[in-house]
């Protein structure tokens, strides 16, 4: 089976990170691609930090899709280290750097290497809404039942 490919427009923001690999699947059918830390020195995450960790990467989306930044399931069970936004949305008409925000909230402090895999991309169609103001709506079975309304199981 191959998957179908979406031709998207990329461009590295400054020189001297060539090094770093573009984002790229890790597998034939990843829903994501891995985005890495373009960074020149090591960062140090201590509990409790935010930050937003530079990929040095600008993407060209066609419209009516967006990009989203996603954890990796790995640092984040192993580390504590999560995306405190997640996930994060690119819209089409972002021309800036992708950066992703970061947070510690492990016990130990966590060291970010340059070109070290910190996130996923994962590139998804957009649906917009054209709001129908009614005066009354559909009614269900579950009606307004929110939080827990169908018990614990």
């Amino acid at each position: 089976m191959t998957p179908s490919a979406l031709d998207v427009n990329l461009l590295r923001l400054k020189p001297g990170f060539e090094d770093i690999p573009l984002p790229a699947y890790a597998t034939e059918l990843s829903a994501g691609m891995d985005l890495r830390a373009a960074i020149d020195i090591p960062l140090e995450l201590h509990p409790g930090d935010i930050v937003a960790v530079p990929t040095n990467l600008v993407i060209e989306l066609p419209p009516l899709y967006e990009a989203q930044i996603r954890p990796r399931s790995g640092i984040a069970l192993k580390h504590g280290i999560i995306l405190p936004n997640s996930p994060g949305t690119i819209d089409a008409d972002y021309r800036g750097e992708i950066k992703v925000i970061m947070s510690n909230i492990g016990k130990c402090p966590y060291i970010i290497e340059r070109g070290e895999r910190i996130a996923q991309l994962v590139v998804a169609p957009v649906t917009q809404v054209r709001w129908r103001e009614r005066t009354v709506l559909s009614e269900t079975d579950r009606g307004s039942g929110g939080f827990g309304h169908s018990g614990r199981s």
